[in-house]
């Protein structure tokens, strides 16, 4: 493995025969993200998520390493269909689906032998998956969905996922579900977003960091006492959970103590996109990202690079725009941003090339492959592959 730091001249080098612009994956960085992982995660098993990936080639490489990598965190059922199609098992889809013909499917693989776990948070999701498992004469297996939100005076921690906020909640809705002939409760997942996915010491934001850290702290215990009492629940009403999901890759640590969570979800720290450089307990190496041609100059220190407005999901601010990676020292024009077809970057280092590369690094990891159709893979200083994405399987599910 290569830990040397990459520079721009080693990977202007390195993709140097490479059309503008592409997605480059460094798998030196990538194997010790998986490493570093698999070490925060102390052997309790990992469960890849997909939607953080979008790439069949990592996902097995990310299996294949040790056993401690266990099964896929799909996002869609015919996502789950495909890859089940594709060679891969064990595979847990992370939100529910009304979608019948895309759940048929999904089932047609369990009938064929693969184990395959639907998400539900209502009794409408479970009729559907029933339904379906019933047309095809098969037994269909449902994981359900908590909400791990936390709500403190005056403010709501976490995002709007599923209605199941208690074990209350939880046990009215398998009452329900244990009606249906065809569908089986054995797992539940419970998902901290604001634990996993917020990180407590972004750029600029020097009060509100150490606030995030206090409330972080505070919903720990919260998240790990709700899910643990609604598993207890569930069991002592007869449902017989196998299979308990939690985490993130910013919340490895505190999931992994719960006594309940049997695995944790983890997707964009093996590509550590930039949105993960902004946590205080961990740092992963930049995997991923892209390359824009440098097309014209228009002022002094001012490049203009071709495409590039690949902004990541979520509520709109500075943070969700790719981060120019290298050559370093390179910022955006505040009055444009990330552009269409053009993306003008400020720039007082070493003089640029017309036609040369600006390296990029985006803000959210999955949703880099669903701009690319493939992904030149790096090893050692030297171009050794070039990978399909979902895309390049001519893949689309959401």
């Amino acid at each position: 493995m290569n830990n040397a730091r990459p520079t721009y001249k080693s990977y202007q080098q390195a993709f140097s025969e490479e059309q503008l612009p592409f997605a480059w994956l460094d798998v030196d960085n990538l194997d010790q993200n998986i490493q570093d992982i698999a070490l925060r995660a102390n052997n309790t098993p990992i469960r890849i998520a997909s939607k953080s990936i979008r790439c069949r080639w990592v996902m097995e490489r990310i299996l294949n390493t040790n056993s401690q990598f266990r099964g896929i965190m799909s996002f869609h059922p015919m996502e789950a269909a495909f890859l089940a199609d594709q060679g891969f098992d064990d595979l847990l889809i992370a939100y529910p689906s009304m979608q019948a013909n895309a759940i048929n499917e999904a089932c047609k693989r369990v009938k064929s032998g693969k184990t395959i776990y639907f998400m539900v948070d209502s009794m409408a999701q479970a009729r559907v998956v029933n339904s379906e498992a019933k047309s095809l004469g098969i037994n269909a297996l449902l994981c359900m969905d908590l909400d791990m939100s936390v709500d403190f005076p005056g403010l709501y921690f976490g995002v709007y996922r599923s209605p199941i906020r208690s074990a209350e909640n939880a046990v009215n809705l398998y009452k329900q579900i244990r009606t249906l002939p065809h569908v089986e409760l054995c797992s539940v997942m419970g998902y901290e977003a604001q634990i996993a996915g917020l990180g407590d010491r972004l750029p600029g934001k020097h009060l509100e960091n150490p606030i995030v850290k206090r409330l972080k702290s505070k919903a720990i215990s919260t998240i790990a006492e709700r899910r643990g009492t609604t598993v207890a629940a569930l069991k002592q009403h007869g449902a017989d959970i196998r299979l308990v999901n939690g985490g993130g890759t910013g919340s490895i640590e505190s999931t992994i103590l719960e006594a309940a969570v049997t695995e944790v979800a983890v997707g964009s720290g093996f590509f550590a996109p930039h949105l993960f450089d902004y946590y205080s307990h961990f740092q992963h190496k930049p995997a991923a990202g892209f390359a824009l041609e440098i097309a014209r100059q228009p002022r002094k220190n001012i490049y203009t690079c071709s495409g590039g407005g690949y902004i990541a999901s979520g509520a709109p601010d500075e943070l969700k725009l790719p981060k120019p990676y290298l050559p370093k020292r390179l910022s955006y024009i505040q009055n444009e941003g990330a552009g269409e077809v053009q993306t003008p970057l400020k720039y007082k280092g070493k003089l640029l090339e017309i036609g040369s590369p600006v390296f990029f690094r985006h803000c959210k990891a999955g949703e880099l492959c669903e701009r690319f159709t493939k992904m030149a893979v790096i090893q050692n200083g030297s171009v050794i592959d070039h990978i399909n994405t979902y895309r390049g399987d001519g893949q689309c599910f959401v």
